[in-house]
């Protein structure tokens, strides 16, 4: 009988502190099965997976941080910008993760592990110091790297620029140690879809369209912002994502102003990618994964309210490079919704800019750095 070789495993580990960890995690495990059928993948939030009870509790809080006090979060991101994890930090995750890591492992036997977040680096390369002799690749999913991302025990870093790049080399990680992949995003970004059937599967008109997204958690807050957009709706259609924002979708469908027939309120899809697709510009959080699946859509991106820290690094790297601007005031989004009423074909050249520019920038799928790893 001919021999059936075993399905090869990666295990692929996350944290819910915020969406697009884990976003980068299912999009390259999707780019993983597509390209190797002999690969079985496995996404798991660590914490939640280990501590259903206790990840909820520490995830609103984080929450809860971020969203009231963004720049006591910003102090704390830059006081410990070149520090990895502090020892009393280490010791916590080794008492609540060490053990029952080692277990899930043991259990599931994976051939590789990659890890989209620092937390689980840290917990897989204690447990490499330990003797575990797994490769270990880690996916930074922003535009900067804090040092809690860095480990002498990752076998490989996928990083999204040679920025990026360059600042792991400086905190000691050898370059051949390092891939710049683009941050990973879902295949599905990589299709074209037609723009009628997108229109028709969300009942949206033709007229030009703004996307505007608060990240996974929908923090778009009900101010000036909301409110200039606001009094374009007769001229411009938009679409607000909300993520698992429950409460700000209520909230918004209550208010009157929103219940337009040119505005339409959505919570968390898998869609992002068609109505990007059908989207002439997206307003957005400067969020790593939401970013970089903009750029996979060449989306004119305008920017808001970025988390002081990694996501101000976003908005730099692509405001940079020319594939979005940051609002400074009412102003700049008074151009870019003047520029869609009434000279559309700018913003599609815009459009098209962003296509021939993106081309020379890395295509955000790490999965041939897995297949290596592999061997």
């Amino acid at each position: 009988m001919e021999h059936v070789s075993r399905k090869r495993r990666v295990l692929i580990l996350s944290e819910g502190f915020g969406a697009g960890h884990t976003q980068a995690a299912f999009a390259l495990a999707s780019s993983l099965e597509q390209r190797c059928s002999t690969i079985e993948t496995r996404v798991v939030e660590l914490g939640s997976f280990l501590h259903p009870t206790l990840a909820p509790w520490i995830l609103g809080a984080y929450k809860k941080t971020i969203a009231a006090q963004p720049k006591l979060y910003g102090r704390l991101y830059r006081a410990q910008y070149q520090k990895s994890l502090n020892p009393l930090t280490q010791l916590a995750l080794h008492r609540i993760f060490y053990a029952q890591t080692a277990a899930m492992i043991r259990h599931w036997a994976p051939q590789a592990i990659v890890c989209t977040h620092p937390f689980p680096s840290v917990v897989v390369s204690r447990l490499k110091r330990a003797g575990l002799h797994i490769p270990l690749c880690t996916v930074i999913t922003d535009y900067d790297v804090h040092g809690t991302w860095v480990s002498q025990e990752v076998n490989k870093y996928m990083v999204s620029s040679e920025d990026v790049k360059h600042k792991l080399i400086v905190h000691g990680i050898a370059a051949a140690h390092v891939e710049i992949t683009g941050i990973p995003v879902h295949p599905s970004f990589r299709e074209v879809h037609d723009r009628a059937l997108i229109r028709q599967q969300f009942n949206l008109s033709s007229r030009p369209t703004v996307l505007v997204m608060g990240g996974g958690w929908g923090l778009i807050r009900g101010d000036s912002l909301s409110e200039h957009l606001l009094t374009w709706r007769d001229r411009i259609q938009f679409i607000f994502c909300l993520g698992h924002n429950h409460k700000a979708i209520s909230k918004l469908a209550a208010d009157p102003r929103y219940q337009h027939p040119h505005i339409h309120l959505l919570g968390f899809t898998q869609e992002i990618g068609k109505l990007m697709e059908v989207s002439d510009l997206l307003v957005t959080k400067p969020g790593g994964m939401t970013c970089s699946e903009g750029l996979a859509k060449s989306i004119p991106m305008l920017f808001y309210d970025p988390i002081p820290g990694q996501e101000e690094e976003n908005v730099h790297y692509f405001t940079r490079h020319g594939f979005g601007e940051s609002i400074q005031s009412a102003d700049t989004i008074s151009h870019w919704l003047s520029m869609l009423a009434s000279r559309y074909a700018d913003v599609q050249a815009q459009r098209i800019s962003n296509q021939h520019r993106k081309s020379h920038l890395p295509a955000g799928d790490g999965s041939e750095v897995i297949l290596q790893l592999l061997g």
